[in-house]
């Protein structure tokens, strides 16, 4: 399996109508992509000082599937229409969870 993990910081302008577009818009993404094996998202939970805003989590067979997912229309409709009017700062990371 491999994972792709990216966080958000939330621009001060933003609304919580953007963010709940974003999620509704995210939780369509695994019927549009079938290479997303396990795809989980959500806000912090508020417990730690100086987190992200917000994270997803996704997992692929292979990387192959997660280049499918990074490459795909409906994902990145939801980056530029979704993520990028609305954040501050974004951190990203993907890794083989074979390790």
């Amino acid at each position: 399996m491999f994972r792709h993990t990216v966080m958000f910081r939330w621009s001060a302008t933003s609304t919580t109508e953007q963010r709940a577009n974003l999620e509704a818009a995210l939780g369509q993404l695994p019927a549009a992509i079938p290479e997303i094996r396990h795809y989980h998202f959500g806000p912090d939970a508020g417990i730690n000082e100086g987190n992200f805003d917000f994270a997803v989590v996704a997992d692929f067979d292979d990387p192959e599937g997660y280049l499918v997912y990074r490459d795909h229309p409906a994902h990145g409709r939801v980056i530029t229409e979704l993520i990028v009017p609305f954040i501050e700062s974004r951190a990203a990371v993907q890794y083989d969870l074979g390790n």
